[in-house]
């Protein structure tokens, strides 16, 4: 059986002072490399405050949605990689409510939302959640990649050159919509599923007060060597990749899915209007034909022909 310490071995033992290993602290992981936190500090103190894009958008959808409607939507998640996909929302009078609470919810700060009617029509909406501003679309010319089978083909999460034609700075709305589209479509500068080069344009275009979109690839020729020749850049081309749309903007709402109306198109003729038309048009048609019977049967009541005397023969 061992002996037992003295109490003041043990006193002793516990006076002294027991020396901590403190390890010293990681510094901040950046894409370049580690970096230390005094540089960090230093660089903010010398420059203006950074800004950070942390732009998000929120992508969804009505129920009873067709199915080309349904793809379009998501050929445009694919070309978005700073966008969250959400499940179908119904489409009533208090969706905006909803909207607002599954940006909230998903961390986003904008929102793009389909809107199919009838199952013929399809509405975009683009809301900047939750102070506005909004806008409403009517979507047509439709094409999307599974359709067009163009020999385009970008890499996934490649940012995106964005180009608007001259039109945008000729109107204060078309102002609006541009900025709106440039922070809608622009990719975040730091996000983690993004590639850090430009394989491919987006186009936006004014024509006939309707904006129409493309997408299309830089196509840049390389030697044996896989390597850019001098002067390669002059030869670049564009090959589409898809999807195409047209968007026919019908109001500018200063709240986010309503409030006070900015900008009302008064060229905007909905498609039920269209529709209308084009069957009074055929009821026309028919009513012309009736109109047209009635009166010959008139006429030959009037002027009876002779008898004719070889009748019998």
């Amino acid at each position: 059986m061992g002996k037992k310490r003295k109490h003041s071995e043990t006193t002793h033992d516990e006076a002294q002072p027991q020396k901590e290993d403190v390890t010293p602290e990681r510094p901040a992981r950046t894409l370049l490399g580690w970096k230390d936190k005094n540089e960090v500090t230093n660089e903010v103190e010398d420059n203006s405050p950074i800004f950070r894009n942390r732009e998000k958008v929120l992508v969804t959808c009505s129920r009873r949605i067709n199915y080309r409607y349904r793809h379009l939507m998501l050929n445009v998640v694919s070309l978005l990689p700073h966008c969250k996909k959400e499940n179908k929302v119904e489409s009533k009078e208090t969706k905006g409510a909803t909207l607002n609470e599954l940006v909230e919810l998903k961390n986003c700060s904008s929102c793009l939302f389909f809107e199919c009617r009838k199952q013929k029509d399809l509405y975009l909406w683009i809301a900047k959640c939750p102070n506005g501003p909004s806008v409403k679309f009517l979507v047509s010319a439709v094409h999307t990649m599974e359709e067009l089978k163009l020999t385009g083909n970008q890499l996934k999460g490649s940012r995106p050159i964005l180009t608007f034609s001259a039109n945008f700075e000729k109107d204060a709305h078309w102002k609006l919509l541009k900025e709106m589209l440039l922070q809608i479509f622009e990719t975040p500068k730091d996000l983690r599923r993004t590639k850090p080069f430009h394989d491919h344009v987006f186009v936006f275009s004014i024509v006939d007060d309707h904006i129409w979109f493309r997408n299309y690839q830089i196509s840049v020729p390389h030697n044996e060597s896989d390597k850019l020749p001098r002067g390669g850049l002059d030869k670049m081309s564009m090959i589409e990749v898809g999807p195409r749309f047209c968007l026919n903007p019908i109001k500018i709402f200063g709240g986010s899915f309503g409030g006070p109306t900015l900008y009302e198109n008064p060229f905007y003729v909905s498609p039920n209007q269209i529709r209308t038309l084009d069957k009074r048009k055929k009821a026309g048609k028919f009513a012309k034909k009736v109109k047209a019977k009635t009166r010959r049967k008139m006429h030959e009541m009037s002027n009876p022909l002779e008898p004719d005397e070889f009748a019998d023969m």
